[in-house]
């Protein structure tokens, strides 16, 4: 029983209520502020653990495509998950009972033993339970936010009150992101058609227009019409060709960065690896890992880096296996490619190697790094690491 001295006062509960409602307003300005999901989870992971007094959370999202679950945002993980992806992909104990429904309203935050930490003892900096808070929007399952700690004293009625509330504004913003996302992903599409349209009508009739002067141009030369007047006509037809040039160019350039064709990132790499494999031999292994989701420009440039890496294998290497692997997380997504073929000498690694220098100008303009671990006899490996910068 608690003495007079250490039972809290109306004025300590209202200064408790009082602190609450702030984090509350915080986080409800937060996800309010900007239509970035990733910007509004991580703000609200750390207002969550602030108002719980703890260090470590993240967050689940399902895909809308599959229901498969990928963690979309973290909070200092500790390092046997922070280095270890394989262990925050897939389903675990607290995903399995939302899968199932049993994680509905405020009564059902349920205080469990991470299986995510079962069995690890280094690494793990104390951390053994978590909070799991599941969040809904407009009755559909968009995820789970975890708040983890060493040891976890009960969750009061006002907690859990506390922590529904915080999942019903998360998820609300999950949902607002998501409407944005497909109306930018309908922009685009639109975007596509009017180029289309504009190539039709500007460099369809330009390449007709030089054609008509090629024709008439030929016909003169065999009626042996004179010089100045065959000249006219040519220069002509050229500067209709400079023209379309440019058009094609900026075309070019407008498209340029989305080169999967609505296919994800993991499918294409895997249908890369097989046709490449089967047309020249080479036994191709695709793994990949996180499922994270990835900036358009960063998964097109990932892709053809991608391309341009198996090929070097098959032209360069004279290797039988090769190994690519994809892994993506909150803080990184990162392509390595490995083979075991005859390798090289990385002293000058960019000389006379034009491929490889177009890889890492694509990472370095991505504010990312390419290294290359090679020597002559053992084989290859190419690792691209670009930072996480947001959704499209």
């Amino acid at each position: 029983m608690l003495s007079k001295e250490t039972m809290p006062t109306s004025t300590d509960q209202l200064g408790q209520r009082n602190r609450e409602l702030t984090v509350l307003n915080e986080i409800a300005h937060a996800l309010n502020q900007s239509v970035d999901l990733d910007q509004a989870l991580e703000t609200t992971l750390r207002k969550v653990a602030a108002l719980l007094g703890l260090n470590t959370s993240w967050i689940w999202l399902m895909k809308e495509e599959t229901g498969e679950p990928y963690l979309a945002a973290a909070q200092n993980l500790p390092p046997a998950l922070q280095d270890n992806p394989v262990r925050m992909g897939g389903w675990c104990y607290c995903l399995d009972t939302y899968r199932r429904g049993d994680l509905k309203g405020a009564a059902n935050v349920n205080v469990v033993t991470c299986s995510r930490l079962k069995g690890l003892v280094e690494g793990t900096d104390g951390l053994r339970y978590h909070a799991s808070i599941p969040l809904y929007a407009k009755g559909k399952r968009v995820g789970v936010m975890n708040v983890a700690s060493g040891a976890w004293r009960e969750l009061s009625s006002e907690d859990l009150r506390l922590l529904n509330t915080v999942g019903d504004l998360t998820g609300i913003a999950i949902e607002r992101a998501r409407l944005y996302e497909q109306s930018v992903e309908t922009g685009v599409a639109n975007e596509r058609v009017r180029l289309a349209r504009e190539i039709h009508d500007t460099l369809g009739q330009n390449l007709a227009a030089i054609l008509m002067r090629l024709e008439t141009l030929d016909a003169l030369i065999d009626d042996d019409a004179d010089r100045k007047k065959l000249s006219g006509i040519l220069r002509g037809a050229m500067a209709l060709a400079r023209d379309n040039l440019e058009e094609a160019r900026r075309a070019v350039l407008d498209l340029r960065a989305a080169p999967l064709e609505n296919r994800s990132l993991p499918g294409a790499l895997e249908e890369l690896g097989e046709a490449i494999g089967s047309e020249a031999g080479l036994d191709v292994r695709v793994e990949c890992i996180g499922g994270h989701p990835i900036a358009a420009r960063v998964e097109a440039g990932l892709f053809r880096m991608a391309q341009e890496a198996i090929n070097n294998v098959v032209e360069h290497s004279g290797a039988e296996k090769a190994h690519v692997k994809l892994t993506s997380t909150p803080d990184y997504v990162a392509l390595v490619v490995e083979d075991d073929g005859c390798g090289f000498d990385t002293t000058n690694t960019f000389q006379g190697r034009h491929g490889l220098a177009g890889m890492s100008e694509r990472a370095r303009l991505l504010r990312g790094s390419m290294v290359i671990d090679s020597a002559p006899g053992h084989g290859t490996r190419l690792e691209i690491r670009i930072p996480a910068q947001g959704k499209i």
